[in-house]
């Protein structure tokens, strides 16, 4: 599991490589420019949707992995 201040650290090192202030990324993202500040904070309840829209324009990609994840997802495509 992801410590929320780790997840806080990546999405502003990625903001600011990609040269975007906070307001310039809640925009891109459709979001408000606070969203981004709490995320960035660390704050723990953002909603998914906030974060997989930032995580997006960031070009951040979130792979899931258990043990049972194969089962699950060749369940999925069947």
């Amino acid at each position: 599991m992801i410590e929320p201040e780790l997840l806080a650290n990546i999405l502003r090192k990625h903001r600011k490589a990609a040269g975007l202030s906070q307001l310039q990324l809640a925009q891109l993202a459709g979001i408000g420019k606070t969203a981004v500040f709490e995320l960035e904070k660390g704050k723990e309840t953002v909603q998914l949707d906030t974060l997989r829209k930032v995580l997006a324009v960031l070009n951040i990609k979130v792979i899931l992995t258990s043990q049972l994840m194969k089962k699950i997802t060749d369940d999925t495509e069947s």
